[in-house]
């Protein structure tokens, strides 16, 4: 009959459409596009209430990146709770997670301390079917939807690179992070296969100083006494290390200027106001912009992406980056971290530019 006719082929085009957008989705889920790549429902369908929880707050950039979490949170319609504070401790940081789990929070956005350790507290999400973000630590084992990092590697070889650009031969300091950390250890790694590839004249001396300011500075004032001599500095954290850094050369007379006689020359990371002004006094002479601002944009744009039920795959974004499989299986967006130095110090792209 003819209008079992038309019910068929009505039937037809329906199937025919709904294959074309099984198949377009699919397509997109297979770039590593920030775009969506599905609408699923896992998470409450991306409601619900959100757990963020920092490292520290002792550094400049951990202040700046707590700063912008409610912005980016507001701007990504993502219901974020009041930040927490796990001070450096990675065993009040498990506690810290299941603290937020308790709460019923919907999705978790943690800034792993220690990339074994935070292993526990993974695991205690992913039984209540919670998911996690990590943010600029990547942790060894566990599950997260995603890492959102800069290529620590390239920290530690760019460093690298301009201090063997501008110290011929001669010793050059490395004060290192935390080597419990993925960061501490990609960093000092980089930058020691890089001198040893690259710039064979330099000689490095290491501070394990695990992100504490202290440290770095007792042990730097150790290092400059029995060798007077040194050219270069690479601070694996400005946040961290810039002051007492610049108070331990101060107080041996060896804070020189770039241009005067006995300058040593100074490479940092992460792209703090205080590290620019110290460029710009030619106190320090570079650093690698960290971006805290996007930290806390994507994380909250991957947590609310997760809670949906969205997954990514490898391949390059709609933002300058590349998402990455580490060897551990999880996947890495990795953005971009741009070398600052005199020349580009005053750019007003640069997140450290942007805030007090």
């Amino acid at each position: 009959m003819p209008g079992t006719t038309a019910r068929k082929q009505n039937r037809s085009r329906i199937v025919g459409a709904m294959a074309a957008v099984v198949g377009a989705s699919l397509l997109l889920a297979a770039c590593g596009s920030t775009k969506d790549t599905g609408s699923g429902s896992a998470g409450g369908g991306g409601t619900g209430k959100v757990g963020v929880i920092l490292p520290l707050l002792t550094s400049p950039f951990w202040q700046s990146y707590n700063d912008y979490v409610p912005k980016m949170a507001k701007s990504e319609g993502v219901d974020a709770l009041k930040t927490v504070n796990s001070n450096s401790d990675p065993s009040q940081q498990i506690t810290d997670i299941n603290n937020q789990l308790n709460q019923g929070v919907k999705g978790l956005v943690v800034a792993p301390l220690d990339s074994a350790a935070i292993e526990a507290g993974l695991d205690q999400a992913d039984r209540k079917g919670v998911p996690v973000v990590a943010v600029d630590v990547a942790p060894d084992k566990g599950k997260v939807a995603m890492v959102v990092r800069a290529d620590n590697v390239a920290y530690g070889t760019k460093a690298c690179d301009y201090l063997g650009q501008h110290v011929t031969s001669g010793k050059v300091v490395q004060i290192m992070g935390d080597l419990a950390s993925v960061n501490g250890r990609d960093r000092s790694q980089a930058f020691r296969t890089c001198v040893k590839t690259k710039y064979p004249k330099l000689k490095v001396l290491e501070i394990p100083a695990k992100w504490e300011s202290d440290t770095a500075a007792s042990q730097l004032g150790t290092l400059l006494n029995a060798n007077p001599d040194i050219k270069g500095i690479y601070m694996q954290a400005g946040g961290v290390y810039l002051a007492p850094t610049l108070q331990t050369l101060k107080s041996k007379n060896l804070l020189k200027t770039a241009g005067q006689k006995g300058h040593i020359v100074i490479v940092s990371n992460d792209g703090i106001p205080q590290e620019f002004d110290a460029i710009r006094k030619g106190e320090i002479d570079a650093t690698v912009s960290q971006p805290a601002d996007a930290y806390a944009k994507y994380g909250m744009y991957y947590i609310k992406a997760a809670m949906q039920g969205k997954t990514f795959q490898p391949g390059p974004t709609d933002h300058d980056s590349t998402i990455v499989k580490l060897p551990s299986g999880i996947l890495e967006d990795q953005l971009p971290a741009p070398l600052v130095t005199k020349s580009n110090v005053d750019d007003p792209k640069l997140w450290g530019n942007t805030v007090k």
